[in-house]
């Protein structure tokens, strides 16, 4: 079982860091937190808090005690930040990061010979704001958090952080930093630069009076969202996990290729089994609703992991005559706000639930 009082290092209190410190100070509280950042405000800000215990504007020997280390700073800094935290490591503490690659730091690890004490992390929750003014203890709850653990670390410190994730209500998940970057890259990189590549080509190909942007809604929308996400972020992960996207990249474009012949062909079989296909398969989705890709009424709600808190919600809906077509957890939010989804049948529930929720306190994200 996991300690009351250890102390946990952050190298870096953006959202992310800000988020984790944040969850450790409420579920840990006799617990001490040493926070480094370049930005001074951001530090008084998280002592004013109460959340970090001790500041310091250098990564120093203030850190040489810590249990836990949390790489938090952008993924840019990460060979510079090691080599200056390096030499300050105790023989038992366990560094770690939260980077949304995994392979690029391992290399850095590797490197420097600390293999033995590194796992690294990647909590699958965040939001299209940044900054610890944006950080929130809930940011973790029921999110998945991918651990990549070393061969060399020892399997005790494994345990102990599966057990401290678990603490913090994410859901940890093991995989190899190999693995990580291939799924990841499939499910999240790749729509991204899919997404970028199909709002470029609206803009490219819209006539001088807008009419494609004046008309672009539903599932036009709804695919290209995370087209809004951070082109800095992006960039950073396309320069770091950049043999598996472009792999995939090969693929997708095969694949496009593949239906396209069929459309030109005019193949009608195989034209409906493609869209079929993938029907199916999207609809097998822990959260995916039936039918084809169409305009999404919901919102999300920030929610605490606790009984009754699911059930609570769903009455005051039902309480006020809001039909509920969907509900569920999100565990994967890294461009995502709230931790329960609720999807409506029409628009206007939207703002009627959003209402009502919030007039009892609850915080509520209604989607772009």
């Amino acid at each position: 079982m996991l300690k009351k009082d250890l102390t946990y290092g952050f190298i870096g209190l953006g959202l992310i860091g800000g988020s984790i410190a944040k969850a450790l100070r409420n579920t840990y509280p006799e617990c001490n937190i040493i926070a480094y950042d370049i930005k001074k405000e951001t530090l008084d800000l998280a002592l004013n808090d109460g959340v970090v215990t001790i500041t310091t504007t250098s990564i120093d020997n203030t850190f040489h005690d810590c249990d836990y280390i949390f790489l938090c700073a952008p993924v840019s800094h990460n060979d510079e930040n090691l080599l200056k935290i390096k030499e300050f490591l105790s023989t038992d503490c366990l560094l770690t990061d939260v980077g949304s690659v995994k392979s690029d730091i391992h290399r850095h690890i590797e490197a420097l010979g600390l293999n033995h004490c590194f796992i690294g992390g990647h909590p699958m929750a965040g939001s299209e704001r940044t900054g610890y003014v944006n950080s929130k203890a809930l940011l973790l709850e029921n999110a998945y958090y991918v651990l990549t653990p070393t061969n060399e670390v020892p399997a005790e410190k494994v345990d102990q952080y599966k057990e401290l994730v678990t603490s913090l209500g994410a859901i940890p998940l093991i995989l190899s930093c190999q693995q990580h970057d291939y799924v990841t890259a499939a499910v999240s990189h790749l729509p991204h630069v899919i997404a970028s590549s199909l709002v470029n080509l609206i803009k490219k190909t819209d006539s001088d009076d807008g009419i494609m942007k004046l008309i672009a809604a539903g599932g036009f929308k709804d695919i290209t969202r995370i087209a809004s996400s951070s082109p800095s972020m992006w960039q950073q992960i396309c320069m770091t996990n950049t043999e598996n996207i472009d792999t995939l990249l090969d693929d997708y474009i095969e694949s496009l290729q593949a239906i396209k012949k069929e459309i030109a062909a005019r193949r009608e079989t195989d034209i409906y089994n493609f869209f079929d296909s993938a029907r199916t398969y999207r609809d097998s989705f822990i959260d995916a609703s039936s039918g084809p890709i169409k305009k999404s009424y919901s919102i999300n709600i920030e929610i605490a992991d606790e009984p009754g808190a699911l059930a609570s919600i769903a009455t005051i809906l039902a309480l006020n005559n809001i039909s509920i077509k969907n509900i569920g957890i999100v565990h994967n939010r890294e461009q995502e706000d709230g931790v329960l989804r609720i999807e409506f049948y029409a628009p206007e529930s939207i703002d009627n639930a959003s209402r009502i929720l919030s007039g009892k306190g609850y915080i509520v994200h209604q989607k772009n």
